[in-house]
């Protein structure tokens, strides 16, 4: 079993059906501002409501539309088609690419070329930036220019992960919907993607500390493509795991996730002791050389051994 879940391919919407409601009575009332921001932690499906809202407006027309009752995407519908094939007219999309730390200006002016083109029929352009937290000081300049002005009848959505901070002057021209998922209903939405219980894969204490459903089904996909049984291992051996197999350099998931997952060790830590200012401390320290590692381009090797001797007290 290894699960999909790129959003742009998840027919069913689950969990922040009341969000898109809202999302969709703006748009149908023109009082849906042309620049919204969806911040929430990462992997509670913002990106799959931004795809479900976007289908909702260009499938109105169609033969098979946008089902509202059940919140599902009829795959037969052209629209879907044309996302998944990436060939939408009406729709330009910029996200990370693999192997870089940050979005690039070039991604930025490539839009900005399709924005400023004309359009061919009558419907609204979409721009959908996800991982907006990820543009570096080029591309937000860049952004923020035709974002302040932009075309008649072009969108904006953009995806911000509420874990790291972006700039008040992106911030700011935005109208923001904070999303959000209580671990409850973040467990109820992850065994509906797997179509399981979750408990079946793993232990009590990595999914007290993996609340959102895309971590969850990612780190289950990671243990099954590496053969790692996750229903035997404590949240400390999978960090060990972790860094002494050096997935943090070769797993595109851990890539990603390895520093939520190092954060949510803190919580851990602080959740299970009385000293609270050392952890406090030792965080701040990992932060700050977190930091100098984006800053400066430095290899991460140095700061996870030291997390693995000084935190882990490996």
């Amino acid at each position: 079993m290894n699960i999909n879940i790129n959003p742009k391919l998840q027919k069913q919407l689950h969990g922040l059906h009341s969000n898109l409601n809202t999302l969709i009575q703006l748009y149908e009332k023109n009082n849906l501002s042309n620049k919204i921001l969806l911040s929430g932690p990462k992997g509670i499906g913002k990106s799959t409501l931004a795809y479900h809202f976007i289908n909702y407006i260009f499938s109105k027309d169609e033969k098979c539309s946008y089902n509202l009752n059940d919140f599902i995407i009829n795959e037969q519908n052209r629209s879907f088609k044309l996302i998944e094939n990436q060939s939408h007219p009406n729709i330009f999309t910029i996200d990370l690419l693999d192997d870089k730390k940050s979005i690039d200006v070039s991604q930025v002016r490539e839009m900005i070329s399709y924005a400023n083109k004309s359009s061919f029929n009558n419907k609204p352009r979409l721009v959908l930036i996800d991982n907006v937290e990820n543009l570096n000081t080029n591309s937000l300049n860049a952004l923020l220019k035709i974002v302040e002005e932009p075309n008649e009848n072009l969108f904006f959505i953009l995806i911000h992960d509420s874990r790291k901070k972006i700039l008040d002057t992106l911030k700011s021209r935005c109208i923001v919907f904070k999303l959000n998922l209580t671990y409850d209903k973040s467990l109820d939405v992850t065994n509906k993607i797997l179509g399981i219980n979750i408990f079946e894969y793993l232990n009590e204490d990595l999914i007290n500390y993996y609340s959102s459903p895309g971590e969850l089904v990612n780190i289950i996909n990671f243990s099954i493509n590496n053969n790692i049984d996750l229903k035997k291992i404590s949240l400390k051996e999978f960090l060990l795991l972790l860094i002494n197999q050096n997935y943090y350099s070769k797993d595109k998931f851990i890539k990603l996730y390895i520093f939520n997952i190092i954060q949510n060790y803190f919580l851990y830590l602080l959740n299970k002791t009385n000293t609270k200012d050392n952890i406090y401390m030792l965080h701040n320290r990992f932060i700050k050389m977190n930091y100098n590692c984006i800053k400066y381009n430095l290899n991460y090797e140095n700061l996870f051994i030291e997390f693995k001797t000084k935190i882990l007290n490996e």
